[in-house]
């Protein structure tokens, strides 16, 4: 086994946070330390050697000086606490393990959960193991707080008028393989669906985006629409705080996740053809009642926001 910090109390004060600097994957450490109480986390993004984006997070020779400059010289005073997410991250805190610290990571890490202290794993990817925490969906920090303070930085949202119907979409991937004219005929729907209750359309798109799909957007003639920052601020904060409905595309269990956490009804666009995990996480949330394919209604529903972080948290520092 490895040596313990003597000080894990302490380290609960000071955790330091890992990750490839994926946007998904850093909100999920920085959601986790938040609601450890510790916004200002330290962060280090790690630059993974070509071994390691190959390897990780296997051991492999020199595997300490893949993951850059500022993740080497951490290791030569490791601290009491390290979370990490993503692959990447889970090689870092495997290491960082071995150096003393107690290891979190987030994600399923592909190898046996043994080789950290704990591990928090989404529940549609079936890991279990007695250092595994099991979450609905990721991390993320909507609560009624961020929801709150949303509101007041997008005040100007309220006075649109109601029912206003946000559009959250990504864009295609492997698990979700939405035909470019599937998703046109489903934009139309909802245009349509948003005129017969004379309300607004708020609409905002991802990285994953991808421009053709872009370019589609403005024949809805949405109230505020974002795609990149030339069109200003990113209203996504705010369309969460202020949606009367959520449509949300099928393809980020990131996304679904925050959409879920707020208490809009929620439709899913393009759920049919949701594939692998995903799909169950999703299926888990139509089961819950907590969404509703997009079929081109936008009836309301009564809805339970789907807050995993706190309890991920507290079960957390139980373990620790």
């Amino acid at each position: 086994m490895s040596k313990r910090s003597p000080s894990l109390q302490q380290s609960v004060a000071a955790p330091l946070l890992l990750s490839d600097g994926h946007a998904g994957n850093q909100r999920q450490v920085e959601a986790l330390a938040r609601a450890l109480g510790h916004p200002g986390a330290a962060h280090i993004t790690l630059k993974p050697s070509t071994a390691a984006t190959v390897f990780a997070p296997r051991l492999f020779p020199g595997a300490s000086g893949t993951l850059g400059q500022d993740f080497a010289a951490c290791l030569q005073q490791p601290p009491a606490l390290a979370i990490g997410c993503g692959r990447q991250a889970a090689l870092a805190t495997r290491l960082l393990r071995a150096h003393g610290s107690f290891a979190v990571q987030i994600l399923h890490p592909r190898i046996s959960p043994r080789h950290w202290d704990v591990v928090i794993a989404p529940r549609h990817d079936g890991f279990a193991g007695a250092n595994v925490i099991q979450m609905d969906g990721s991390l993320h920090d909507v609560d009624d707080v961020s929801l709150a303070a949303a509101r007041d930085d997008f005040a100007e949202l309220s006075t649109l008028p109601a029912p206003r119907v946000a559009l959250l979409l990504g864009g295609a991937s492997k698990h979700w393989p939405m035909p470019t004219e599937a998703l046109l005929a489903a934009l139309r729907l909802l245009a349509q669906a948003v005129a017969a209750q004379e309300g607004t359309l708020l609409v905002t798109t991802s990285r994953r985006t991808p421009v053709a799909w872009q370019k589609l957007l403005p024949m809805l003639q949405a109230a505020r629409l974002w795609r990149n920052e030339s069109d200003g601020r990113n209203l996504y904060p705010g369309l969460l705080a202020w949606a009367d409905v959520i449509v949300c595309s099928a393809d980020s269990v990131n996304m679904l996740s925050e959409a879920a956490a707020t208490s809009a009804p929620l439709y899913v666009l393009g759920s049919e053809y949701l594939q692998g995990r995903p799909a169950r996480f999703l299926q888990h949330l139509q089961a819950q009642g907590r969404v509703r394919a997009f079929a081109g209604s936008l009836n309301t529903f009564a809805t339970t926001p789907l807050r995993e972080t706190a309890r991920v948290a507290a079960q957390l520092l139980a373990m620790m």
